[in-house]
């Protein structure tokens, strides 16, 4: 199958006047439950100014559902492998990779292993371990016990369980209709994959890796997010080389689309800076 099909993959031109010396092309990299459908907040914004590529993770929205393998993809690497082939297909490189909550770590191995691939990262309600580390000092926001609660709640009722997290991720209050959408893109989920893929997502640790980074990051964090707290962003900002912290005061963990014109407005004045 094509990487166009297998991923979903569109491409939309930039419809300003190109910028002199401007990456020219941004990618966006969705996070767990949702599809490229998500990023329809933000993603508009920048295209006056950038070539804009949206593509669905390998079991998400309308991607190959047959191409996920569940050996593969215990890895947060193989999505960062995914990102990395989608990137060479477009023909953009280095490009401006724009990846939500555990994208923004398949994002960060991605240009870990393939440098040369970005100009700059932007992580949207990242986080490198979800689990507290009394030990270490470090606070995930989780300890096991919750996770694997979480994980058998989706074995039990997997549509129970995202009618009720799903607009507690989501978190936008006032908002109500962006609570229903997320429910509905978890819902429209494989069940099996989407519980794999928690799995993944949580039981992840990849602070080890942050000090291998060498392009330049944005760490976008919101003011109270249950899933990525405020302390996860203090952590990435100390730990992550060229890395800097932008907190919009927001409940939730999308500010893409609950906030998208504070974000916007954060990831443009971190490109002026860069001259992207």
């Amino acid at each position: 199958m094509r990487i166009e099909d297998r991923h979903n993959i569109r491409i939309s031109e930039r419809s300003g006047a190109p910028q002199a010396g401007a990456a020219a092309t941004m990618v966006f990299m969705h996070g767990f439950g949702c599809d490229q459908t998500m990023w329809r907040y933000l993603e508009p914004l920048f295209r006056p100014y950038y070539r804009t590529v949206l593509f669905d993770l390998v079991g998400s929205g309308a991607s190959d559902l047959s191409a996920y393998d569940f050996d593969s993809y215990a890895r947060l690497d193989a999505h960062g492998a995914d990102l990395r082939r989608v990137i060479h297909a477009v023909g953009g490189g280095p490009v401006i990779c724009i990846g939500h909550s555990v994208s923004a770590m398949s994002a960060l191995l991605a240009t870990i292993a393939e440098p040369d691939l970005f100009a700059a990262q932007v992580m949207l309600a990242p986080s490198p371990c979800y689990i507290d580390d009394a030990e270490a000092g470090y606070r995930g926001g989780f300890n096991r016990t919750d996770i694997d609660d979480l994980l058998d709640a989706m074995d039990r009722n997997y549509l129970g369980w995202s009618a009720s997290m799903a607009p507690a991720i989501m978190g936008a209050s006032g908002q109500p209709a962006l609570g229903a959408d997320l429910t509905h893109s978890f819902c429209r989920t494989d069940p099996a994959i989407a519980r794999h893929f928690a799995q993944t997502t949580f039981l992840s640790d990849h602070r080890a890796v942050l000090p291998h980074n060498s392009t330049p990051a944005l760490i976008v964090q919101c003011s109270d997010d249950f899933i990525a707290p405020r302390p996860v962003g203090d952590y990435l900002r100390d730990s992550l080389p060229r890395s800097s912290l932008h907190v919009v005061e927001n409940t939730g963990h999308c500010p893409h689309m609950s906030a998208p014109d504070a974000s916007y407005r954060a990831i443009r004045h971190f490109l002026d800076g860069l001259h992207l």
